[in-house]
């Protein structure tokens, strides 16, 4: 038997033939032997399919994992007819006579390694994106079929890396699980992993000659077994129909309160890129969202999207929840996230920079557009505003007069509209410790961990070279977090959290110890949530060593 370890994505076990995919080596000629009006036909031709096969790509990631996670596809169709990139391909194939799949394959390489150099962690993962969508382009061009990437037997695959389109693409029924040599617990491909269900190992040392031979996955100790003994696939097989059973059983959980066994109760809600994500919700019986992540209409768009355009689509998703509450995030666009539309400087350190709360309240028009759309929605059901990366108390005023201001032009046209809850995320250490004064301003604070936890520990959260510094069960990111409960409980403020780390279940029970009123987490971890909170008893000792002393 071989061990090999890695980075887990997904906690669970997979069990099955190893299968090795071998990207298909192309052979690429470079002198064309058409003309180079031919060979711009053929490039044209090429990027109409390549839109189709995205297309096609968009709607069945829309389908299992939800548009949140499917609009990586949306931008790899709008990666495809970028001015730039376009332009060198065309440049290429004039001046040096070439065919067309040698200037797309020079021109992602080119595109990839500019991308990969530079600090903005965005801008890097871009690299990825550029070569995923010159890789289909050329398939494309010289007839290569990638083919089936599984086979005909479900099988644990084995690859040095997988894009998200080759993610997406994969018949799930086959799909036991995979190992990559490289990838990040950050990547799309990563998250997609998580949201499809799919144990996975990143960062693994893989051998050739483990082709076809029978692996186990164990995402819960971060390794794979090459040939296993028999006690050990015994074991792991136990394992793995135990998660099983424990699925099946979450499922009698819906319709069923989130209430501790000593009384205690807390709301479960859920976090959303877009509409498409609601159905996930109410799949998981969630009590609400928690988290609207309102960024994603604009990185979905050519440009500024309009009130109307806004206002369908939260009118939508209030109406469709049924009463059940609705927070909205306003804007929270740049550092990481970046529509070119907005054209916001490059800085130096982006997350330390021009986004989110910051850029409302300096494009005030942009800001007022987002905020009368969610005003009119909130005549449709019952909405939360939330206004995120907030550090001071003039911020969170000033928010809330242009807030007035657009309920004062909708009144004077007679727009119906709804009380909307007024709430911030505290994601910096200074929210933290100015939250006594933050909430006499407003009615809610949701922690977002992610942001919270990069602050504080001064790491970047995007740079996988940092994976082994980053705590965020350390005591600082936990202290700061009490410390806001607490704020927000001395002036009649709820708390709840929005990060990632309102999902993690070793800290569900010291979140309910510190007072947090509700955590708003992927659609997918609700049920698992609930079941941990009606098992706990809050008036006993903490249960086990997994709820840290803090």
């Amino acid at each position: 038997m071989k061990v090999a370890t890695g980075k887990s994505i997904l906690d669970g076990i997979a069990i099955g033939p190893l299968h090795f995919y071998h990207k298909v080596d192309t052979e690429i000629v470079m002198a064309s032997k058409l003309t180079p009006a031919e060979e711009l036909s053929r490039f044209a031709t090429a990027q109409g399919k390549a839109q189709e096969q995205l297309g096609a790509l968009y709607d069945k990631a829309l389908e299992e994992v939800g548009e949140d996670n499917a609009a990586i596809f949306e931008i790899h169709q709008m990666m495809v007819e970028d001015d730039d990139y376009v332009e060198a391909i065309q440049s290429i194939i004039e001046t040096q006579g070439a065919t067309a799949e040698y200037a797309v394959s020079t021109t992602g390489d080119n595109f990839a390694a500019t991308f990969a150099a530079m600090d903005d962690a965005y801008m890097k993962a871009r690299a990825v994106d550029v070569k995923d969508i010159s890789r289909r382009l050329v398939n494309i061009l010289t007839g290569a079929d990638e083919g089936n990437l599984l086979g005909d037997k479900p099988v644990i695959l084995v690859a040095d890396d997988l894009t998200p389109s080759e993610t997406v693409q994969m018949d799930k029924s086959k799909l036991l699980g995979f190992v990559t040599r490289k990838g990040s617990t950050n990547s799309h491909t990563a998250i997609l992993a998580r949201t499809m269900n799919i144990p996975a190992l990143i960062g693994v040392e893989i051998d050739e000659d483990w082709d076809g031979k029978p692996g186990i996955i164990d995402g819960y100790n971060h390794c794979v077994y090459v040939e296993p003994t028999a006690d050990l696939a015994t074991s792991m097989q136990k394992k793995h129909n135990e998660d099983l059973q424990q699925r099946a059983l979450l499922q009698g959980l819906k319709g069923k309160e989130n209430v501790t066994l000593d009384g205690r109760h807390v709301n479960l809600y859920a976090n959303i890129g877009n509409v498409g994500d609601v159905g996930l919700v109410l799949q998981n019986d969630a009590s609400g969202i928690g988290l609207f992540r309102s960024e994603f209409i604009y990185l979905n768009s050519q440009d500024y999207p309009t009130e109307d355009e806004q206002f369908a689509i939260y009118k939508q998703v209030v109406e469709t929840m049924g009463g059940r509450k609705v927070i909205i995030r306003t804007l929270d666009i740049g550092a990481d996230k970046q529509a070119d539309y907005f054209n916001l400087d490059k800085e130096e350190n982006p997350a330390l920079g021009f986004r989110a709360i910051r850029i409302c309240l300096t494009r005030k028009e942009i800001f007022k557009t987002q905020l009368r759309a969610i005003l009119r929605a909130s005549a449709y059901g019952k909405v939360s505003i939330m206004f995120p990366m907030i550090i001071s108390v003039r911020e969170v005023r000033d928010a809330k007069d242009v807030l007035a201001e657009c309920r004062k032009e909708l009144a004077d046209k007679g727009v119906a509209m709804g009380e909307v809850e007024i709430g911030i995320m505290i994601e910096t250490p200074a929210a933290v410790v100015m939250a006594d004064e933050l909430a006499q301003e407003v009615e809610f604070f949701s922690l977002g961990t992610n942001d919270l936890t990069q602050y504080t520990l001064a790491i970047d959260r995007q740079n996988p070279k940092l994976d082994a510094f980053y705590d965020p069960h350390h005591p600082a990111v936990l202290r700061m977090i009490r410390r806001t409960v607490e704020a927000g409980h001395r002036h009649n403020c709820w708390v709840g959290i929005c990060g990632e780390l309102g999902a993690d279940p070793k800290l569900t029970e010291t979140f309910l110890r510190m007072g947090v009123d509700e955590l708003s987490v992927s659609p997918s971890s609700i049920l698992p949530l609930r079941k941990i909170v009606r098992g706990l008893d809050l008036t006993k000792e903490p249960s086990n060593v997994d709820c840290p002393e803090f």
